[in-house]
């Protein structure tokens, strides 16, 4: 498992352990993104949709 780390700061932490495997992901947010999280789970729904 690669250990390295991309700044100082602490980001949130979700860990989620399913059957012997732990998944550890990290969270960050970019300072310089266009869309909120918002609009940008929208777009994803949209698009899956519009596969569909």
């Amino acid at each position: 498992m690669n250990n390295t780390a991309t700044n100082s700061t602490t980001c949130p932490t979700v860990r989620k352990q399913i059957g012997k495997t732990t998944y550890i992901v990290r969270v960050h947010f970019s300072q310089t993104a266009k869309e909120t999280m918002e609009d940008k789970i929208k777009r994803l729904l949209r698009e899956e949709v519009h596969k569909m």
